[in-house]
């Protein structure tokens, strides 16, 4: 039992740590869109489920005729998932280079595109997460096989238990080690921890061969009583589709404190799994003595699940970790001791009922997150939909047959914790409310908040600002279009934000076209700029709602400007693939001949910006480097031809009267030529960038050096970025 447990221990750090790189694998080479994000969890949660299934039903058909040790079989299963340290990351090239051949003959419309992405993920992952599905039924028939005269009825919660410990450290320290190796290298790791497991267990076997005699007429394993309450299997669908719903909820709430970074997900996991692993310790100490069900555990999970609305409130003064850790670790400690307990019950040790239990929940898992994220959350928002979600658990105050000892008091304190819960959600306010003059929209994808007047109008997504009314953002889109060799006939703008880059590249008369990833973003437009809709009216205008990376994937048109403006802070998760060199490549064969590429970049750490810098210098021949008009930030202008180095008068004299009217809107300078000089007069190389940080290499998509920064960021500056961006 002792090395079973290390094996799970083990194997739950790596099945976490394979589900974070192959998320960020898919959304490299498929996309970073809200639909993407969900095929690769449903198809991730649907292989488990069905490992578990087929696994248990398998056993429970062949399990009498097998003459060997079942360890074994759970090491091929070991031995089968370090192999996808080698095989899922070619099958996820495959496909992209797949739609890549298709995208540069003909435009692919959204949704062939995810027809064919989504088909390329099943077939890369589902075995390989099937496999991970079927070692508990596979282990727990091991153990029957241990004393089949007396069996286990609680192994499951055994490998549970140790499968959640496993998974607390496969939370936090992946990120540190993709920090050091890169994805790929990361995964090897992991695999090489999975093969360790699998020469453990094949070593286990040899000490558990069965005597011929067992072998010739091996006793049938002896189970736990099993319960065949209709409730069961309902309540652990209830619970998988609850927990992993909430947990979308938990990212779209505590990003304003930790912000849109990959350690927002690590913070809460750890958190969510620490709890996991106690309340299943809890249960495996209290099973022991109890047999009853105590009802009110669920009614409190109502309590539980409403809590992080009061941690989470903005008028509230709490530190980081404890609004995270007391938000999230109440409602998780539960659902740990209440799901192993349903698994328990359900199958009283038998892998069969085991196997088939937990694909139930894993059905739930599957379609939590899409009600959640597709049907709740665009309707209602956060605060109701995690009351939605909390209230039917006091469906289990109703008068029991089965717990009449309980019928009497437990009435009342389940009264009084619905009456906690209403005050919760009551007093409790929602993000937005602190902004007097706001407008809000909700989408699958974020919330979307547009506040303030006059100048200081903004926007925000899920409580990050994302930008302000700045002339920066118009020189995102009248430098480069002045500075082509030849009079410019479209643009591509990716990232819409407010829409001042749109606008300003619309006034140039040409074709103008937007990718934003967020639907709601665009539809904010008019409320910082009056004329919105008659720049939206133009025929030469197209608003795309689409990853700006997988639109030039899959569509083959050619633009004389391509506009990069990437979505602050610089960490920010999933931004290094508007970074990378791998997406220069992208982008370059969707250039016109000397057309040019602007990257905007924030003000990063050292490393970011040497690694950028060398992402471009070693994509581009010819490239120019300004300073932001406001004193931060960097203009990359980068071309496969030479970029004509003109005056200020010349770079004016290039634009239509419209643009120098949108350049000067704002100021600060009194005339278009001391606003054009503001940043030509700020111009430094691509070398001293790169001089920052002269060891780092370049951000890649296997290295996304930017958004894994812990390691070398000193205690002192990453406490800093506790402060909300309010």
């Amino acid at each position: 039992m002792a090395p079973l447990f290390v094996f799970f221990f083990v194997s739950g750090f790596c099945s976490l740590l394979c589900e974070l790189i192959w998320m960020r694998l898919a959304m490299a080479q498929f996309g970073v869109t809200t639909a993407l994000t969900s095929i690769v969890l449903s198809v991730f949660m649907a292989g488990l489920g069905a490992g578990s299934w087929f696994s248990g039903t398998l056993l429970h058909r062949y399990g009498d005729k097998i003459r060997f040790p079942a360890l074994r079989i759970y090491a091929s299963l070991e031995l089968m998932i370090g192999l996808s340290a080698l095989v899922v990351p070619v099958e996820l090239a495959w496909g992209h280079q797949l739609l890549a051949a298709l995208a540069d003959h003909a435009a692919v419309s959204s949704g062939l595109y995810y027809i064919i992405a989504g088909l390329c993920l099943s077939l890369t992952m589902v075995p390989f997460c099937a496999c991970m599905g079927a070692t508990i039924p596979v282990a727990m028939f091991t153990i029957g096989k241990r004393k089949p005269e007396k069996g286990d009825s609680r192994s499951f919660s055994f490998l549970y238990l140790a499968n959640a410990l496993g998974s607390v450290l496969g939370s936090f320290l992946p990120l540190l080690i993709i920090e050091e190796l890169g994805f790929h290298q990361t995964l090897r790791v992991g695999a090489a921890l999975n093969v360790a497991i699998a020469a453990g267990a094949l070593l286990l076997s040899t000490r558990m061969q069965p005597s011929d005699a067992m072998a010739a007429n091996p006793p049938a394993p002896s189970y736990g009583p099993e319960d065949s309450s209709k409730s069961l299997p309902v309540l652990l669908f209830a619970t998988g589709l609850a927990t992993m719903a909430t947990e979308l909820l938990w990212i779209r709430l505590f990003t304003p404190y930790i912000g849109p970074v990959v350690y927002l997900f690590g913070i809460i996991m750890v958190g969510y799994l620490s709890a996991m692993y106690i309340g299943s310790q809890v249960y495996r100490f209290w099973s022991r003595r109890h047999k009853h069900e105590y009802r009110l555990l669920w009614i409190s999970l109502a309590v539980a699940g409403i809590l992080p609305l009061y941690t989470s409130d903005t008028t509230i003064d709490m530190n980081l970790f404890v609004r995270v850790f007391l938000g999230v670790m109440p409602f998780a400690g539960l659902t740990g001791f209440l799901t192993p307990m349903l698994v328990d019950r359900w199958s009283g040790g038998n892998p069969v009922r085991a196997g088939h239990a937990y694909a139930v929940n894993v059905v739930g898992c599957i379609l939590g997150p899409l009600f959640c994220g597709f049907v709740l959350l665009p309707r209602v928002g956060e605060h109701w939909a995690l009351l939605l979600l909390s209230l039917p658990w006091f469906v289990m105050a109703l008068p029991s047959k089965s717990a009449p000892e309980y019928r009497k008091w437990s009435q009342a304190v389940a009264v009084l914790l619905l009456v906690c819960t209403v005050g919760i959600f009551s007093r409790s306010h929602d993000f937005e409310t602190r902004f007097p003059v706001r407008r809000v929209l909700r989408d699958s994808t974020a919330t979307s908040i547009a506040e303030g007047v006059g100048m200081k109008r903004r926007l925000l997504v899920n409580g990050t600002g994302m930008t302000y009314l700045t002339p920066i953002t118009k020189l995102m889109a009248h430098l480069p279009l002045a500075s082509l060799n030849h009079t410019p006939r479209s643009a591509l703008i990716i990232c819409f934000g407010i829409g001042t880059t749109f606008r300003s590249a619309a006034s140039w008369g040409i074709s103008t076209t937007a990718v934003e990833l967020v639907p709601s973003v665009p539809k904010l437009f008019s409320f910082f700029y009056s004329d919105a809709d008659q720049v939206m009216a133009s025929p030469l205008v197209h608003v795309v709602a689409d990853d700006g990376r997988r639109y030039l994937e899959r569509n083959p048109a050619k633009y004389d400007v391509i506009i990069l403006d990437p979505p602050p802070p610089v960490q920010t998760a999933g931004s290094s693939l508007l970074y990378s060199q791998d997406f220069y490549t992208v982008a370059k064969k969707r250039l016109e001949p000397g057309g040019i590429l602007q990257q905007w970049l924030p003000d990063g750490d050292a490393a970011t910006q040497a690694a950028v810098a060398r992402a471009l210098k070693n994509s581009f021949a010819y490239l120019k480097v300004y300073r932001g008009i406001e004193g931060w930030g960097w203009h990359f202008l980068a071309s496969d031809q030479p970029i004509p180095d003109r005056t200020v008068a010349a770079l004016v004299a290039r634009m239509p009267a419209a643009a120098v009217k949108d350049m000067t809107e704002w100021g600060p300078a009194a005339t278009p030529e001391l606003e054009m000089s503001m940043v030509l007069d700020h111009t430094t190389t691509i070398d001293n960038n790169i001089a920052l940080s002269p060891a780092t290499p370049a951000l890649s998509d296997d290295r996304p050096i930017n958004e894994f920064f812990v390691v070398r960021t000193p205690f002192d500056d990453i406490m800093d970025m506790e402060s909300p961006d309010f």
